[in-house]
């Protein structure tokens, strides 16, 4: 896959792509990417005013691109069932699910709707109910894929199976880990359940190394007024380590369409430890490997939400 582009883009007429956290960043520019390549896309997204201006750019670079917003806060159980029943509501299917959006390093602990901490809760737990509300319309599409967004830090991640919502004592940096972590073990067992039943799903996981999006500021300044060493901090290292949004995209692009993503594997960029460049098949951490943990994550998941 040398260099592999937008350009190298199958045509997408006639299939449906839903995204979350699609009205910026990598999850817009996915958006982008995709209804330039003929699919309807669906941005799922907690910020109105943002997905309305981003579905207004998107069909500003392709004039009568299907692209519609739907209303979700994945912090929210509730938001997500009563989104997924809209959308499963106006589709036949689902052929691209596109797990994306995400929150990085909150100072302080927050929890969601239901109690979970915010990270754990926005970034893994509403996509993992999310996709299960989906899935069934995912399944009518004849061969579906469901990309999961994770992170280079799933490597710093473990699963803290006895405070999973780290209720004792609060960490931004192994929180984020531990969520990121979570939504690549979630796509592994997705795909390791899809070929034992011999579903056509695939369920592929990506990262997009060091991309310079509203991630890096978002969570950082949550319940803060002013940004703090972690912000600055990635400032500097911006100039020699990151790339675009719109290259940050493309491991993501690659899972979703190309047809030689293999699904149960991760896609990431090139170069220097998977900072930046064009998209490969990545490392995936050795302890993340262990699939008692995927299904030891996934049975807990199903407690949490109730699915």
């Amino acid at each position: 896959m040398p260099d592999w582009t937008v350009k190298d883009i199958p045509p997408q007429t006639g299939r449906i792509a839903v995204i979350t956290g699609a009205n910026s960043g990598i999850g817009y520019e996915a958006a982008k990417a995709l209804a330039g390549a003929g699919a309807k896309v669906i941005i799922a997204s907690r910020n109105e005013a943002k997905g309305n201006e981003a579905l207004a750019k998107i069909r500003a670079a392709t004039p009568g691109a299907d692209v519609t917003f739907e209303a979700l806060d994945l912090a929210s159980l509730a938001s997500v069932a009563r989104a997924a029943d809209r959308i499963a509501g106006t589709l036949p299917h689902i052929d691209l699910l596109i797990n994306n959006a995400g929150v990085m390093a909150i100072p302080d602990r927050h929890e969601t709707e239901d109690g979970f901490e915010m990270q754990m809760g926005a970034n893994y737990i509403g996509h993992f109910a999310w996709t299960m509300r989906l899935l069934p319309k995912v399944s009518a599409a004849e061969n579906p894929r469901v990309v999961t967004v994770s992170s280079l830090a799933h490597r710093s991640g473990r699963i803290n199976f006895d405070d999973l919502q780290w209720r004792r004592r609060y960490r931004a940096w192994p929180a984020y880990c531990q969520s990121k972590l979570a939504t690549l073990l979630f796509s592994l067992e997705l795909d390791r359940i899809a070929r034992a039943e011999g579903w056509t799903l695939k369920s592929v996981a990506a990262h997009p190394g060091y991309a310079v999006t509203g991630l890096q500021t978002t969570g950082p300044r949550m319940g803060r007024d002013a940004p703090g060493s972690f912000e600055f901090l990635m400032k500097l290292l911006e100039p020699f380590l990151s790339q675009s949004a719109a290259a940050g995209a493309l491991p993501t692009l690659f899972a979703a369409t190309s047809p030689t993503a293999e699904g149960g594997a991760m896609y990431g960029p090139s170069g220097f430890y998977e900072l930046k460049g064009p998209p490969v098949l990545a490392k995936i951490a050795a302890h993340a490997r262990d699939q008692a943990i995927w299904r030891r994550l996934w049975d807990v998941s199903e407690q949490l939400t109730e699915l």
